[in-house]
């Protein structure tokens, strides 16, 4: 049977809109809609509630609205109760639980699990780290702070978080600051010079902890380094807390080593507290294995054995260019002219020569070490075996105990046999 005349004409018709189409499409080529990509971070265009709102009857959740689309950042695998993903930029104070962060598009959402307290003052604080879909990174954070009671204070707690051992700042640190008698902390992070600020805390006594957090959860866990001290909060107040990792049990001879035939270094398990200095009353060489004494003549330091160290190398530098008279004297050098002398150091070097603030704080107190030289009286034996005992050797932490280690001086090897000589 034939086909209408008419279903053919509507194909045709249909064929050659397409066509058209096409042929427009690869006619116009252009930029799609839209413009170039963005290439700055999110902006921060509106929060619920806004800083500084006393919200008594506050139920809902805190929200801060972005300009852009946020990323997720979904969560990564971690240690046992590390805060991950997007959480890890929320910090919120107090709360007695977990914090729930949710994430929509360009919003994310806040709300502590226990809910909003009555009578409380709240810090929302947002890390540096927000990234949109382009990745772009937000480099500067924010804190809202609002109440859902009491007038908001205008008090800041400042300060600096240090490892005192290793004798730098403590980038990153968890700061907690936890009004007394309460148990609950405000809380922040110190940046990467180690300076941290909690504004808008309620005026009080606070007992302030500055944290190596290594496995993330804000918390202090056994084996971190962390140091605690009590100020007063009026209008403001500044913390120096001089991290380091707090061990009960005192410190142990890790291992000893021979530095010449009457100088011994022992290394220690842990740091020894500078302000409890061991002398040679404590330090006891015993030649095995019969615990014959050998007599020590002094104990140093490190700092203290560096330099003399150096002092001896100078004093032989300048031995041996005296006794040099045999070199020909260079008459040429007569006739040149001496050469200029160094600049003076400008006012910006010399500024900027051992005047950082953290420098300046470090000398504040004496540098912990772990290691201690011991010198002897006498020559140590070639192939003897000798213990060396440190009464008293005291850690950071106060803990005392007496360490021990063993060390064998090398025997000298034999001479190589003359095969030329006959028997």
């Amino acid at each position: 049977m034939a086909r209408p005349a008419g279903g053919a004409r509507r194909q045709a018709h249909v064929a050659g809109l397409l066509l058209s189409a096409l042929a427009a499409s690869c006619a116009s080529q252009g930029e799609p809609p839209g413009g170039p990509p963005r290439t700055t971070p999110p902006q921060i265009v509106r929060v619920v509630p806004e800083s500084g709102a006393v919200v008594p009857d506050w139920h809902g959740d805190a929200v801060i609205v972005f300009d852009e689309v946020i990323d997720e950042m979904p969560a990564s695998p971690g240690p046992p109760g590390a805060i991950t993903g997007l959480a890890r930029q929320v910090i919120l104070s107090p709360a007695a639980g977990e914090v729930k962060v949710s994430w929509h598009r360009t919003a994310i959402r806040v709300r502590p699990a226990e809910g909003w307290r009555p009578q409380r003052v709240y810090r929302l604080e947002l890390l540096p780290g927000i990234t949109d879909l382009r990745r772009n990174v937000l480099k500067r954070g924010t804190t809202v702070v609002f109440s859902t009671g009491p007038a908001i204070p205008a008090t800041a707690l400042t300060g600096t978080a240090v490892l005192w051992v290793e004798q730098r700042a403590l980038a990153g640190a968890v700061i907690r600051a936890v009004p007394l008698p309460d148990t609950l902390a405000y809380v922040t992070v110190a940046d990467s010079a180690g300076g941290f600020r909690l504004g808008a805390i309620p005026p009080g006594r606070y007992h302030v902890w500055a944290i190596q957090d290594q496995n993330a959860n804000r918390l202090l866990d056994r084996r971190e380094a962390f140091d605690t001290v009590t100020v007063t909060v009026d209008t403001s107040a500044t913390a120096v807390l001089w991290a380091f990792v707090h061990d009960t049990v005192g410190p142990r001879v890790k291992s000893v080593d021979l530095v010449d035939t009457v100088t011994l270094r022992l290394t220690f398990t842990e740091a020894l507290d500078p302000r409890r200095p061991v002398d040679t009353g404590a330090v006891r060489v015993l030649a095995l294995p019969d615990s014959t004494p050998v007599a020590v003549a002094a104990v140093f330091t490190p700092a203290q054995f560096d330099s003399l160290q150096a002092r001896a190398r100078a004093a032989a530098d300048s031995l041996r260019r005296l006794r040099d008279t045999t070199a020909r004297r260079d008459t040429a050098a007569l006739r040149r002219p001496p050469p200029p002398p160094p600049p003076p150091p400008s006012r910006r070097d010399t500024a900027a020569a051992d005047t950082t603030p953290l420098r300046k704080l470090l000398r504040q107190r004496p540098v912990p070490y772990d290691r201690l030289v011991v010198r002897t009286a006498a020559a140590l034996a070639p192939g003897g075996t000798y213990l060396v005992r440190v009464r008293g050797a005291t850690n950071l932490t106060g803990a005392a105990a007496d360490a021990q280690g063993v060390v064998t001086v090398p025997a000298p090897k034999p001479a190589p046999r003359d095969s030329t000589r006959p028997p």
